[in-house]
C-alpha cells in the first residue's frame, strides 16, 4: 500500500498494511527547508517545496497543508500581524460591535491573495504526489472560531451570554459559515483528498458544552456536509481536553477528529473508534519537541495499544509541531507507527 491508500483504508474503517502517519507539521517543515515563516507564507512554491521535502524525508503517508489560524479572518476584515518567525495572528477584530454584522455583505474570499496562496500550495503538492500520498487541505477556522476572531474572543463570548443578542450572533455565525463553505469549495477544486477546519475556541476549555452544542456544533456540521457534498472527507480539530464534547463532535458528521494529548485516548477510543478516525494525540511540545526518541516511541505505542482493535487511527501530534522539533523524534514516531 502507498500512503494515500493507507489513510483511505483508515477512513473506511478497514485495516491498512501499516498505521498511517500524517503530521501537523507546517512550522517544522518550513524550518527544515530553511524558511522563516515570513518566507513560507509568501510563496506557494516555497510551501509546496517544504511539505514535499518533509513527506519524502520521513516517508509520511499524508501531507497537511496549513498556514495559520487567521487567513479567513484577514480576508474578512480583521487586522492581521505577520511576525517574521511565527505564524500570522489577529491583531484587531473586524467588528467593533455586534450590530455591525447588519452591514456585512456576502463573504467574498475567493479574491483574497492569502486564500489563493493556500489553494495554490495545495494544488502543487497534490499535482506532485498524485495518488501516492494523501493530501489534506486545511480550510482555516470553523465558523465559531472565525466569529471569535472577527468580533474578538472576549466580546464574542459576552455577546453569546446575552439572549437579546442571539439573533445578531446567529447572523454572524451564518456569515462565517458561508465563508467556510466557500473555502471548502475552493479547496475541493485543487484536487486534495480531504479538507479540515479548526474550532479550538469552541472547546470546553473556553466555553461550556451547552454553548458548544448551541453555537458551534450546528455550523461545524454544515462545513462537514459541504465537504461530503463535494465528495471529500472532513476532519475537525479542537485543542484542549475535549472529553465532555466527544459525542457531540462525532455527531457533527465529520469523518475524523484531530485531538491533542489533553483528551484521554481511552475516552476517545470508547466514543469514536467504531465510527470516526482519530488523528493524534501525541504532545507536540512535551514529547515531540522536548522528549527523547524513546519517549516519542513510547507515546506512539501507548496509542497503538489502546487502538489495537480499531483501524480508525492516523498517527499524528495533537496540534502543530513546533519549528524546533528534532528530526530524530519525527523518525522515531514514524518507526514506532510502522511497528519497528
Amino acid at each position: 500500500m502507498n500512503g494515500r491508500q493507507r489513510i483511505a483504508c483508515a477512513l473506511r474503517g478497514e485495516w491498512p498494511d501499516a498505521r498511517p502517519v500524517m503530521l501537523h507539521n507546517f512550522m517544522s517543515a518550513a524550518a527544515e527547508a530553511g524558511l522563516r515563516m515570513a518566507e513560507y507564507r509568501r510563496s506557494a512554491a516555497a510551501v509546496a517545496r517544504a511539505h514535499i521535502r518533509a513527506a519524502e524525508t520521513y516517508d509520511l503517508d499524508g501531507v497537511l497543508i496549513d498556514f495559520d489560524t487567521c487567513t479567513l479572518a484577514g480576508a474578512l476584515g480583521a487586522a492581521v500581524a505577520f511576525p517574521e518567525d511565527a505564524p500570522a495572528r489577529v491583531r484587531a477584530p473586524a467588528l467593533a460591535s455586534l450590530e455591525e454584522v447588519r452591514d456585512l455583505g456576502p463573504p467574498a474570499i475567493a479574491g483574497d491573495g492569502r486564500v489563493q496562496l493556500w489553494l495554490e500550495a495545495c494544488r502543487e503538492v497534490k499535482a506532485y504526489f498524485g495518488d501516492e500520498k494523501f493530501v489534506r487541505g486545511n480550510c482555516d477556522q470553523a465558523p465559531f472560531a472565525l466569529a471569535s476572531m472577527l468580533r474578538g474572543l472576549a466580546p464574542w463570548l459576552l455577546d453569546l451570554m446575552d439572549p437579546a443578542r442571539e439573533p445578531l450572533a446567529r447572523r454572524l455565525l451564518e456569515y462565517c459559515a458561508e465563508a467556510g463553505e466557500a473555502f471548502v469549495s475552493l479547496m475541493a477544486a485543487t484536487g486534495v483528498d480531504m479538507v479540515s477546519n479548526g474550532d479550538s475556541p469552541a472547546g470546553p476549555e473556553v466555553i461550556a458544552p451547552e454553548m458548544y452544542r448551541a453555537f458551534a456544533l450546528p455550523y461545524e456540521a454544515r462545513i462537514a456536509a459541504r465537504a461530503h457534498a463535494l465528495g471529500l472527507p472532513h476532519m475537525l480539530h479542537i485543542c484542549g481536553d475535549t472529553t465532555r464534547i466527544l459525542r457531540d463532535m462525532r455527531s457533527s458528521g465529520t469523518d475524523a477528529l484531530e485531538l491533542d494529548f489533553k483528551t484521554d485516548v481511552r475516552a476517545i477510543h470508547a466514543e469514536c473508534s467504531r465510527s470516526v478516525v482519530l488523528s493524534g494525540t501525541i504532545d507536540p511540545v512535551g514529547v515531540l519537541e522536548r522528549g527523547a526518541p524513546d519517549a516519542v516511541a513510547a507515546a506512539v505505542r501507548a496509542i497503538l495499544d489502546v487502538y489495537e482493535d480499531s483501524p480508525r487511527l492516523i498517527v499524528n501530534a495533537g496540534c502543530a509541531l513546533p519549528a524546533a522539533t528534532p528530526a530524530e523524534n519525527i523518525r522515531a514516531l514514524v518507526r514506532a507507527a510502522r511497528g519497528a
